[in-house]
């Protein structure tokens, strides 16, 4: 797993309109991204002492947490995501996951998991089995991403974000859910060795610090 540098500060809708006309003019605009933004829908998985929500809200140097997302309501393209957080770097690992194994770990059925040669999902029903990982919510949101070469530099303004609840009907995209409320926009900077000054520049605000912003705990206020 390769780690890579991560900012995050939380910012209001004038800061994004702010930094949507920078980025357009310094950065280039995702590939996927339809008009400039896209919908993410995730699911997220905790114990049932919620350990990976309390080990965020605790602030711990070194946590992983698993969820699988799919974009735009389009359920034919779904990916089981690990991410891990080292300090203040961040490594993810992806793989696709047919709708057929999304469906079956979403209503917990995982033992034929633990059987399968893909190491990533081999690990999320083992600690469905050992750990009891659970399915937990749903969060959706909005984001548009930009890109810069140089450093392999991803900048996401993600916002309009909502909660299931403790709903995981993941592969219904018309599921009811809410507005999180007075959930931020969230301004995400990644990139490798280097943050090259032009984007630096770009995405600095005047009273804006670098947070912990987390999508999953903010959600969870509701169950």
């Amino acid at each position: 797993m390769d780690f890579r540098h991560e900012w995050k500060h939380e910012i209001n809708y004038s800061d994004l309109l702010t930094l949507r006309q920078r980025l357009r003019c310094v950065a280039g605009q995702d590939c996927h991204a339809k008009e400039g933004r896209y919908e993410i829908r995730s699911l997220y998985f905790d114990t049932p002492t919620d350990r990976v929500l309390q080990e965020k809200l605790d602030g711990l140097n070194v946590r992983e947490k698993f969820r699988i997302r799919y974009y735009d309501k389009d359920t034919s393209l779904i990916r089981l995501e690990k991410k891990v957080k080292r300090g203040g770097l961040c490594g993810k690992e992806s793989i696709p996951l047919s709708r057929r194994q999304a469906q079956a770990i979403v209503e917990g059925e995982y033992g034929w998991g633990t059987g399968e040669a893909e190491p990533l999902l081999h690990e999320l029903c083992r600690k469905m089995t050992t750990q009891q990982l659970r399915p937990k919510t749903i969060v959706d949101y909005t984001r548009e991403p930009f890109v810069y070469g140089p450093g392999n530099v991803r900048i996401t303004l993600d916002y309009n974000i909502r909660t299931g609840f403790l709903g995981t009907d993941f592969l219904n995209p018309d599921c009811v859910t809410i507005p999180v409320r007075d959930a931020p926009v969230i301004l995400e900077v990644k990139w490798d060795a280097f943050l090259p000054g032009i984007i630096r520049d770009a995405v600095q605000l005047k009273g804006r610090r670098s947070g912990a912003f987390s999508k999953y705990a903010a959600c969870r206020i509701y169950g």
